[in-house]
């Protein structure tokens, strides 16, 4: 078994060696002062005792893993001892790798006491040690562990003493012991002891049970017949197997998911047989079907059982179309009701814990999840659950007219927003999979009943995996950008504050126009009149928007908006957005070509190391191999198709449309080819406002390439890579320096990212007042 909190502990090992690195490498004054106090300290001390303790405790350190291992291989855990050797030997070597890689951090060493080199980075007479006897494991097993203790302490105050370790190797070596453990323990895992069937036997008869036979009918379950006629019992085994199976998925679940239950994992082995428990007793109580306990029992500290009167029942996957009859529909409906009247919620109605039995009786099993005194969004949940179960097996329609017979409108319309892929059972979604229209189905379904009944969706995420790449790559750019300003052998900052105000008002007029040129590349291909205010506020808004959405996302998002609120219906919307960014992004890569062969005409000095014309040409060959390669590989060619499947069919019809009206039409390309402009307008203006004469065509090439590039970021605007990149581009393509390159950037990105954020909002608040948005 590998158990998560091995892993755990595996990271946060992990980080206290990081940070024990750390504080070698950057607090030097500290980690020297205190291995000068710890020297001084033992030059007081007699010699002859000390040396003697010193021969004591290499001897100690030999004997006890020794001995420990002598002790367990008697009592039969050999394998235990295997993975402590294992681990002993991986973590020798792993501070043999730190001595080599740590041999030039000095705070790790000081002299030897005869003067002739130096100590080693870690101590690594403990870390084998320590890997060993944690490995095997000293649980429960205290006179161990006082042993190890005192062991590992005498030999590493030996050490200090007698001047063969600092603190810090000391700390070291006693961590790389630790997690190497732990390491070894998750990656190999751990043997799982199980109860034999005499424990078994023996525990259920101090129960009241009668046990005739017990037969494990799987590895945590067994099929118990009693003397006397006694009904059959099946006995499931709850162990730290089951607590912990899945930990590390289920806290991706309640980080991601706001209703996700709490993970069995986190719950003390005690604490989750009581829960499971009171469950069962509480639906039994409300007159719903399911399995009831006959016998609790806790077989020591890390295993219990449960025994239930024996169910034979088949999941409802399992049941013919002749056999899934109305009545079938209804009982489980009914049984459902009965548990939300109590306001019991089941939360795992998947096709495992929904059974029929031979009468035709639906019983709910598997409440281990559950919860009492639910709330009335796990009580919706519950109803959305059971909606798509039986739909999976009986079609919408039935499942529908059976939900409303017997819960009733109000129930049913209110599940409808959870009607979800997120909000279902893990088993529920996979079964769901390859039925993707069904969810569409069930709601059209419920819509037909109930016209009125809430159809948006609620929103039940707590935290998106987009959102953590957002943070991540927020995190490294922040990095990156850091590193940029420490590592500069001028200041940027001052560079900037002696800004030319001349060239800084130009800047600042090309950023502003840059919004007028992008409403002209909006309107232009769309058909319909748009009042031009409306529009210019609405690129406005796209300074805002740019902040909490990464590279030009939220632009599309926004404009598709607006063109819908503006009485467009949304296919056209789509169809014009479409259109201005196709025709954007082609005429960006035929300026990015154009200038870049004008650039390799035209280099002088510095400009050299940029690519120059051979890049139309890679480009061109590069798009070659990318059509060959698309129309000779099948899969390919189709996913291709798939993907053009809405240019060809949407987004063409509507630039056939706009050809009709060609003032228009040009008045969107203008505007298209004028957005690049403005910026590279700006970027020169910033650049010779911080002092420095760049030439045009490079910083052209520079923002073409640079932003193209630093949009892919996954972080809001590009932060960070649109920075690193056009930095080092600008230092590539002229004479100026990093911190001058830095600066003009930095006020670039403040005039056309950071300042328009405060404008953004304010209309963006404004065209939403208007219904505009």
């Amino acid at each position: 078994m590998r158990h998560p909190a091995s892993l755990i502990r595996l990271l946060a090992g992990l980080g206290s060696i990081g940070l024990t690195l750390l504080l070698a490498g950057y607090a030097q004054a500290t980690a020297g002062g205190l291995d000068a106090d710890v020297s001084l300290g033992a030059g007081l001390l007699p010699w002859p005792p000390v040396k003697l303790t010193a021969a004591l405790c290499a001897g100690a350190l030999l004997l006890v893993p020794l001995s420990f291992a002598v002790d367990r291989l008697l009592r039969g855990d050999r394998r235990r001892v295997a993975d402590g050797v294992l681990a002993a030997v991986a973590a020798y070597g792993l501070t043999l790798g730190l001595d080599l890689a740590a041999g030039g951090l000095t705070t790790l060493t000081h002299p030897l006491p005869g003067g002739i080199g130096r100590t080693d980075p870690v101590y690594g007479h403990l870390a084998p040690v320590l890997a060993f006897m944690t490995a095997v494991s000293t649980a429960g097993l205290r006179r161990w562990r006082t042993a190890l203790a005192t062991t590992l302490t005498l030999a590493g105050l030996s050490g200090l003493v007698t001047g063969y370790a600092s603190p810090l190797s000391l700390v070291l070596a006693l961590l790389i012991g630790w997690t190497t453990a732990h390491g070894i323990r998750y990656a190999v895992g751990e043997p799982l002891p199980c109860p034999t069937v005499r424990q078994v036997e023996q525990t259920l008869a101090q129960c009241g049970v009668r046990p005739l036979t017990v037969t494990a009918t799987g590895p945590c379950s067994y099929l118990v017949t009693q003397r006397d006629g006694r009904p059959v019992l099946d006995v499931h085994l709850i162990d730290r197997q089951a607590q912990a199976s899945g930990l590390l998925r289920h806290l991706w679940v309640v980080l991601r998911v706001r209703t996700a239950p709490r993970p069995l994992g986190l719950r003390p082995l005690r604490a989750g047989l009581e829960h499971q428990t009171l469950l069962s007793y509480a639906a039994t109580a409300a007159g719903a079907r399911t399995r009831t306990p006959e016998a609790v029992a806790q077989l020591g500290p890390d295993a219990a059982l449960v025994a239930y009167r024996q169910l034979i029942a088949r999941p409802i996957a399992e049941l013919t179309e002749d056999e899934l009859t109305d009545e079938v529909l209804t009982d489980a409906w009914q049984q459902l009701a009965l548990l939300q009247r109590r306001r019991i919620a089941h939360r795992a109605l998947d096709p495992r814990n929904v059974l029929v039995d031979a009468g035709g009786a639906v019983h709910l099993v598997g409440l281990t999840e559950g919860e009492i005194a639910a709330g009335d969004l796990l009580l919706r949940l519950d109803v959305a659950g059971l909606l798509t179960v039986l739909a999976l097996h009986a079609g919408p329609t039935r499942t529908v007219a059976a939900a409303m017979r017997v819960l009733g409108p109000g129930p049913v319309g209110a599940a409808l927003p959870l009607l979800q892929p997120i909000a279902l059972p893990r088993a529920t979604r996979a079964a769901l999979r390859p039925h993707r229209e069904l969810t569409a189905e069930l709601r059209a379904e419920v819509q037909r009943h109930l016209p009125q009944a809430p159809s948006e969706p609620v929103r039940l995420e707590r935290l998106r995996p987009r959102t953590l790449l957002t943070v991540a790559a927020g995190m490294l750019a922040g990095y990156l950008l850091l590193q940029t300003l420490f590592t500069a052998d001028r200041n940027p900052i001052g560079v900037l504050a002696d800004a030319d105000p001349g060239w800084l008002a130009g800047a600042a007029l090309a950023a502003v126009a840059s919004y007028l040129v992008a409403t002209l590349g909006v309107i232009g291909f769309v058909p319909e009149r748009l009042p031009f205010g409306t529009a210019l506020t609405a690129q406005v808004a796209g300074g805002f928007v740019k902040l909490v959405s990464p590279g030009g996302v939220g632009g599309i998002a926004l404009n598709t908006r607006f063109l819908q609120c503006a009485g467009i219906p949304t296919a056209q919307a789509l169809s014009s957005v479409g259109a201005s960014q196709m025709i954007g992004l082609a005429l960006h890569l035929l300026q990015l070509a154009v200038v870049s062969s004008l650039l390799g005409l035209d280099s002088d000095g510095p400009v050299e190391e940029l690519p120059s014309g051979w890049v139309l040409a890679l480009g061109l060959a590069g798009l070659a191999v990318l059509i060959v390669s698309a129309t000779a590989v099948p899969w390919l060619r189709r996913r291709v198709q798939a993907l053009l499947r809405p240019l060809r069919a949407e987004v063409l019809p509507r630039l056939l449309d706009m050809l009709q009206q060609p003032g228009k039409l040009a008045v969107g390309f203008a505007g298209q080819a004028m957005v690049s402009a403005t910026f590279v307008t700006c970027l020169y203006c910033c650049a010779r406002a911080v002092g420095e004469q760049p030439g045009l065509l490079a910083v052209a090439f520079v923002f073409m390439a640079g932003n193209a590039a630093g949009n892919v970021m996954p972080t809001p605007g590009g932060a960070g890579g649109v920075e690193v990149l056009l930095t080092n581009l600008l230092v590539g393509a002229s004479t100026m320096d990093k911190p001058a390159a830095f600066a003009a950037v930095m006020l670039f990105r403040l005039l056309t990212f950071l300042l328009p954020i405060l404008p953004g909002w304010a209309a963006f608040a404004w065209l939403q007042r208007r219904r505009a948005l």
